[in-house]
């Protein structure tokens, strides 16, 4: 055997490490993306993978002659499954009837292959090294590889590559691994040409595939909106779609509609105006989520405001919504306003390091679909932001719908009652949504309903605020539990009551 193998073959295992744990990492997001409850989906298929990565290292065994060509076979496999894995799932999410099937399916035969790998590698160089030296060379080299992919996923491939890219660029890596196997180590490969020449035709067309990655991405995202995407993006933290139909712009984070600009006053103005039409002294306001700037425009609209602070998790969103011009018209510029200081952090820890106090505090994070939201709905979180409010303050939490939602619902208003203040739960009716919930907390129970009300508003009043806050027997309170860090129980109540009607 040729005295270049070893060597070769064990930057092998650190490829096919990174590659093998890239593929885990995208289905697993994508999944978080197109199915919620981001836990759940990447348990699941971290527990699939391993699983048919020991079926894969199983069935080994049966590989007797020649394995230095199945390696190579595998690794083409490896290569083309994987990189073509995020465009097919993409592809099938609206056009077929179960899409864990094909998902589950998909990562089931690419672990099957990465278990085949390893094993496969390690009887290559058994004459080679001793065995001590043979298990610690290969997997050190294996968790090497793994970490390395564990770090650059989050922080660079996906921010700048995106998951389809991504995907293309690593199914290139495990065929030119094939590929220079062929070329170093011709003479001992039987089919050497055939495999030669898979191996050049696989890689063209996964760089075909890396080329066109945007075309592809766009294609599949057509299938799933069915207005014109005029934005896309992957950042480390969502993926963010604004699509255009007419006058109607509307903003999707992980496949989840944000607001729709034909009918988001009607949400603005209710998360906003009963609040501070009850505070006319207020002057400091802090926004928690909301990085689209439309809740701060509401807030703007009050003259004595002096300062507003709103903390968004991802940069590139409150960086879209200051310098896109069709939403700095939505938004009426708000997050350049000089009274406005953006802070792109993590709002529980940003929270945590906090000593100065607000009039009022605008809680506008996504629905708790997952337990990195469902943190910023416990009572842990509320009982640290409530040391930001001033003793006459009010905040605000969107709360999800009643109607849909109500044991969610109440389960907010029962963890914000456990964080020690007393509650004011209401409703609107947004057409973009149904019925949708809100509910205001405070030190004391003195509030009231504002008798005025700035001029020009196109939905509260004195009236319509009376109604909101009458709830119908079919929205009525129901038992709830306090959502606690340590369980989250307001994501699984989410999760089921969402699932009857999505």
């Amino acid at each position: 055997m040729n005295k270049k193998l070893p060597i070769l073959l064990l930057i092998s295992v650190f490829i096919i490490a990174t590659c093998g744990l890239i593929y885990e990492l995208i289905s697993g997001t994508l999944a978080s993306y197109l199915l919620g409850d981001s836990v759940t989906q990447f348990s699941t298929i971290i527990g699939v993978y391993l699983f048919s990565m020991g079926v894969g290292s199983w069935v080994s065994k049966y590989f007797d002659k020649n394995l230095l060509s199945w390696f190579i076979r595998i690794e083409i496999l490896v290569g083309l499954v994987g990189g073509t894995s995020s465009s097919i799932l993409f592809m099938v999410f609206e056009s077929v009837s179960s899409f864990r099937i094909v998902l589950y399916g998909l990562i089931s035969f690419t672990g099957i292959l990465v278990g085949l790998e390893i094993p496969l590698l390690m009887r290559i160089l058994k004459d080679r090294f001793e065995f001590k030296d043979l298990v610690s060379k290969v997997f050190t080299f294996d968790y090497i590889g793994a970490l390395i992919a564990s770090l650059v996923f989050p922080l660079v491939l996906i921010p700048y590559m995106g998951l389809v890219r991504t995907a293309y660029l690593f199914g290139m890596l495990n065929v030119l691994v094939a590929l220079v196997a062929c070329i170093v180590f011709g003479h001992e490969i039987k089919g050497v040409k055939y495999l030669k020449s898979a191996s050049i035709i696989s890689l063209l067309a996964l760089l075909a595939g890396f080329i066109f990655a945007e075309r592809i991405t766009s294609f599949s995202e057509s299938l799933t909106y069915s207005d014109t995407i005029i934005f896309s993006k992957s950042t480390p933290y969502q993926r963010i779609i604004i699509t255009k139909k007419g006058r109607d712009l509307r903003l999707f984070l992980n496949g989840n509609l944000q607001f729709s600009s034909v009918d988001e006053y009607r949400y603005h103005e209710a998360i906003i105006h009963p609040v501070l039409g009850a505070l006319p002294q207020a002057k400091n306001v802090l926004v928690m989520g909301g990085g689209d700037g439309l809740a701060v425009r509401e807030i703007l609209k009050y003259p004595q405001i002096q300062t507003v602070t709103l903390v968004d998790l991802d940069k590139e969103m409150t960086k879209l919504f200051r310098s896109n011009e069709m939403l700095l018209k939505l938004n009426k510029r708000s997050l350049l306003s000089p009274k406005v200081t953006v802070v792109n952090a993590d709002a529980f820890s940003w929270a945590r390091m906090q000593r100065k106090t607000y009039d009022a505090i605008i809680i506008d994070f996504p629905d708790p679909s997952n337990y990195s939201v469902g943190k910023l709905y416990t009572n842990t979180f509320y009982n640290i932001v409530k040391h930001l409010l001033n003793p006459d303050g009010i905040m605000v939490v969107q709360s999800t719908s009643p109607f849909v939602a109500p044991k969610s619902y109440w389960t907010v208003e029962k963890t914000l009652q456990s964080a020690g203040l007393h509650t004011v739960p209401y409703h609107n009716y947004v057409p973009s949504f149904g019925e949708w919930g809100y509910i205001m907390a405070m030190y004391k129970p003195v509030y009231k309903v504002p008798d005025t009300y700035l001029p020009g508003l196109r939905f509260v009043s004195k009236s319509c605020l009376e109604q909101m806050l009458f709830f119908p027997k079919d929205m009525a309170r129901v038992p709830a539990s306090v959502n606690r860090l340590n369980n989250q129980i307001l994501v699984k109540y989410f999760e089921e009551e969402w699932s009857t009607v999505l």
